[in-house]
């Protein structure tokens, strides 16, 4: 590892933060972590899904330790990550019938090569290879300031436990405190997050015993390259999404149309109530297949998330602050880009830092920022197109789409592959 170039401390201890974490101290430098949570993940399998392109899968493998009996060779911290994901060789997108409950295929994609994961196995992969001294669990950001040299930004939070008020300086702060960024607002107080026009109902049936193991029968008699394959099924003017996690576990997610709900509290996940799921069970039948809509019924404590992005940032960098994550692009989720994104955002950041170093500080933030914003622009608004095609909303450029009479040429733009920037992304 390198000297020590500089002490950064980061704000939130999710998968963007925590990617932070390894990538500067690759870079050599210091790290604290202030996360209000307030203890460190547990290994149960909590949340939802996620998947890793090729490219956040090998930073990731760069990040992960590599054990003595391997005789130095990359092959283990490959296999440190395989048995935490599943793959994803295939990417297809298909059309249901409502009324005959029959699916055909619309594009399919059998060189995809992606991994499906829990993003709470995502997390715990990567925080426990860190050393745990770093983070500073029950810490509430407050507020931030630069000192009056210029030279280091003071960070307050409150801890929790005592609710005490206590201060941290560094050279650099980073903002990975999510897509409702308390930090991004002081710089951008009037930026509003975009409601995309629908919500989407999440969660994930373990399939793996014995009494649930002929509901695993049926989704593979149906879902034939279940395991391998991530399926966006898409009916009129709705679709979901449906594949595998480790362990026989099903990860699903269906967006609905609906008007903007009122949230409260600082979160995009609704509180729901027993009648609002009934109600959506009821339309999962009148929609899907009746394997897809019994991983629905079966599923405990389905949630319900907001889908919100907002127009790209131009700028993600103000003096000794930097966004990173969600916080520098919130996005919606069909391109599969927020994990992704946070990891190649971490990354990238501690390889300007490595050529500048702190004396530079200033000229490796603005490469950072050069580097990223063209990038995650473009991401956004192609995450934005295609939930709008997939939900059959208008799009500015084109005629609502119809999954009954599409057109191949009209299909193209369903694949993940013709993400602006999917592979070789600076």
């Amino acid at each position: 590892m390198p000297e020590s170039n500089g002490r950064a401390v980061v704000v939130g201890g999710s998968i963007a933060g925590v990617s932070a974490v390894h990538a500067l101290l690759s870079a050599g430098w210091e790290v604290v972590v202030l996360e209000k949570t307030t203890a460190p993940p547990t290994g149960s399998p909590t949340g939802a899904g996620l998947g890793l392109d090729p490219l956040s899968q090998s930073i990731i493998k760069s990040w992960l330790p590599r054990h003595q009996s391997d005789n130095n060779n990359n092959n283990n911290n490959n296999n440190i990550l395989n048995t935490h994901t599943l793959p994803l060789t295939i990417d297809q997108n298909q059309a249901t019938d409502a009324e005959k409950k029959i699916s055909r295929v619309l594009t399919r994609d059998e060189s995809f090569n992606f991994r499906a994961a829990y993003w709470s196995d995502l997390q715990n992969l990567l925080y426990n290879a860190l050393p745990t001294d770093i983070f500073l669990w029950g810490h509430v950001f407050q507020s931030f300031r630069v000192s009056d040299d210029n030279k280091s930004v003071i960070v307050q939070s409150k801890v929790v436990q005592s609710g005490n008020v206590v201060e941290f300086a560094g050279d650099l702060l980073v903002a990975a405190d999510g897509c409702l960024s308390s930090i991004r607002q002081v710089f951008l107080p009037d930026l509003k997050l975009r409601y995309s026009g629908y919500c989407a109902w999440r969660g994930v049936l373990d399939v793996s015993s014995d009494e649930k193991s002929n509901i695993y029968a049926g989704l593979q008699r149906v879902y034939q390259d279940l395991g391998k394959c991530l399926y966006f099924d898409l009916g009129s003017g709705t679709h979901s999404v449906f594949y595998e996690l480790l362990n026989k576990k099903i990860n699903w997610i269906w967006y609905i149309n609906q008007p903007e709900p009122q949230l409260k509290g600082n979160s995009v996940t609704m509180k729901v109530s027993n009648d609002m799921i009934k109600k959506m069970q009821d339309e999962a039948e009148k929609t899907w297949v009746p394997e897809f809509v019994r991983v629905i019924k079966e599923t405990k404590e389905p949630f319900l998330n907001v889908i919100y992005d907002c127009d790209p940032l131009h700028q993600i960098v103000w003096d000794r602050v930097v966004l990173i994550g969600d916080a520098a692009h919130p996005t919606t989720p069909h391109g599969l880009r927020s994990t992704n994104m946070s990891i190649l955002d971490a990354s990238v950041l501690g390889q300007c830092l490595t050529k500048s170093g702190v004396e530079n500080l200033a000229m490796g933030l603005e490469e950072y920022q050069s580097i990223r914003v063209p990038v995650t622009s473009k991401q956004v608004l192609h995450s934005r197109k295609m939930g709008r095609i997939k939900q059959g909303l208008v799009l500015a450029d084109a005629k609502v789409f119809d999954p009954k009479t599409a057109t191949p040429e009209e299909c193209r733009d369903l694949q993940q592959k013709y993400m602006p920037g999917f592979s070789g992304v600076p």
